[in-house]
């Protein structure tokens, strides 16, 4: 196994000095008094333009000497050698001795890389090349009028979330079905507006073996047969690594991939087949290219001007010194509406650990809870506890200056209420009768995309993993592994049997109690 570089961020004397600076300064630090001090040299030095995303940083509770104390800590805790460990493909997930290379995913097919990443890379170029042949060949096919992706984690919400941000460059003549959750209601909704002859169905498991995936699927299969459906293999196709299980599920064609890319980490992968067959094989590629330039803007750019490792030590100031445990996603674009979701995957199963990649416990908090909703809708639903409430929640803003429709009115007014809403969080505002003050100095970030392309999604979904690598790094843990889900579905494989026979030996009292209600 790779050895980890570096020191754990709280054995490094950086963090005593942020200890002490936070007790000092940063526990009372206003930003509203650092703008009246120097407003524009504030925004100039707390914001920063990374390939395709721009990011105002300059409404958080920091200052320059705790960006310097930062930028210490991640130099002390070895974070530099611990990126180019990855980008050298040594196997930095320590717990399943595995390399760590999404990002050779959207590497060009002539990039330079790692003697021993040349053969991965061309194995990574062949099956995107036949990926986007297979792509190119069903959008023409206009028989097949519906695509219904069958996958769970990484393997829905990735593709979904992309599928619905890029609806101004998907083709007409095809729909889009996703059916991620075991509850049969939403496959059979979904089943319900669909001909057989017209659909394909998309499997999506590595291993072919997911419980709710494939359980899913035979459903689907199940259906495609009773309601008249012929040729299997022309109506599914598997992204998979598990040939064998496919082909005897009836599917022929099928798409790899590699054990060094996970779940969270797969919509660059043939797991962006959905994503593909929506937006073709340039916008495809425009993706992977978007990611790519921040891949190489993390790689290369110096600490203090690399946008996703100054996110990354923002998230250890506020998680570890101030203490927030929560943060708060808006994107104000209504196709950007699954994309708190699907961060919430990427850094909350991450980072959610407890010990360090050593296996030691940790004596401090790792992974904050991440949640939203796009604005203006979350403006009417929990920005009051944003503005009002007893917790402090550090809220990032994601707007695109350019709209794709042309219904006048419309974004001038979108723009307007996220900043202001920037705006209101930073600077509040005193009433003498209580019930309308606002308190102001609440954090935010505001990211702004000049347009929502498959360049600049790719580049701003890229930034956010290196952004979680960065604090993962620092905090000493291994994200890149996801052992807390494997325990529950354990325990449902002994469950279900019991839900039919009505034994509940062995069993708490309270889930033997709820067995005998669900009966």
């Amino acid at each position: 196994m790779s050895a980890r570089t570096g020191v754990r961020c709280d054995r490094t004397a950086a963090w005593k000095q942020l200890r002490a600076h936070y007790d000092e300064l940063g526990a009372r630090f206003d930003v509203r008094t650092a703008f009246e001090a120097d407003g524009d040299a504030r925004f100039a030095a707390f914001s920063e333009a990374a390939p395709h995303v721009f990011a105002d940083l300059s409404k958080n509770l920091i200052d320059r000497r705790t960006e310097e104390l930062l930028l210490a800590l991640a130099r002390e805790s070895g974070l530099e050698a611990h990126r180019d460990a990855m980008f050298a493909g040594q196997p930095i997930n320590r717990t399943e001795d595995r390399a760590v290379m999404h990002f050779l995913l959207r590497a060009p097919a002539d990039v330079t890389v790692a003697e021993h990443n040349k053969a991965a890379l061309a194995d990574v170029h062949a099956t995107l090349d036949a990926m986007l042949a297979y792509a190119e060949q069903l959008r023409g096919d206009h028989t097949i009028t519906d695509v219904v992706n069958i996958g769970i984690g990484g393997s829905d919400l990735g593709p979904q979330m992309v599928v619905r941000a890029l609806d101004a460059f998907t083709a007409p003549g095809k729909r889009f079905h996703f059916v991620s959750n075991v509850d049969g209601h939403e496959l059979a909704g979904v089943l319900k507006g669909l001909a057989p002859e017209h659909t394909l169905f998309l499997i999506a498991s590595k291993t072919f073996t997911t419980a709710e995936t494939m359980t899913n699927a035979q459903s689907a299969k199940r259906w495609f047969a009773q309601s008249g459906g012929v040729d299997v293999a022309r109506h599914f196709a598997a992204l998979t690594t598990n040939v064998e299980a496919a082909r005897a599920f009836g599917i022929e064609k099928t798409f790899g991939f590699w054990d060094w890319v996970g779940g969270r980490y797969s919509l660059w992968s043939a797991i962006g087949l959905p994503i593909a067959l929506a937006i073709g094989a340039d916008g495809f590629r425009a993706l992977l290219a978007g990611a790519h330039a921040m891949d190489e803007h993390f790689r290369t750019a110096p600490l203090a001007q690399n946008l996703p490792v100054r996110l990354g030590l923002l998230d250890v100031w506020y998680r570890n010194f101030h203490g927030f445990t929560s943060r708060s996603i808006a994107p104000y674009h209504s196709a950007l509406a699954r994309l708190p979701a699907y961060l919430q995957q990427l850094e909350m199963e991450s980072n959610g650990k407890q010990v360090d990649a050593s296996g030691e416990a940790l004596s401090f908090g790792t992974s904050p809870v991440l949640w939203g909703e796009p604005g203006t809708n979350g403006q009417h639903a929990y920005f009051q506890m944003l503005h009002q409430g007893t917790d402090v929640i550090p809220l990032e803003f994601v707007a695109v200056r350019d709209a794709t429709h042309e219904l006048e009115g419309h974004h001038p007014k979108l723009l307007a209420n996220a900043l202001a809403q920037a705006q209101a969080l930073m600077a509040g505002q005193a009433d003498a009768g209580g019930h309308k003050n606002f308190p102001g100095n609440r954090p935010s970030t505001f990211f702004v995309l000049d347009k929502l392309t498959p360049e600049s999604l790719g580049a701003f979904l890229a930034m956010y993993e290196h952004r979680v690598f960065t604090s993962g790094a620092l905090w000493g843990i291994n994200s890149f592994d996801q052992w807390g889900v494997e325990l529950g579905k354990v325990l449902a494989r002994d469950i279900e049997p019991r839900l039919a026979s009505g034994d509940t030996q062995g069993l708490d009292a309270s889930t033997a109690g709820l067995i005998a209600r669900l009966r």
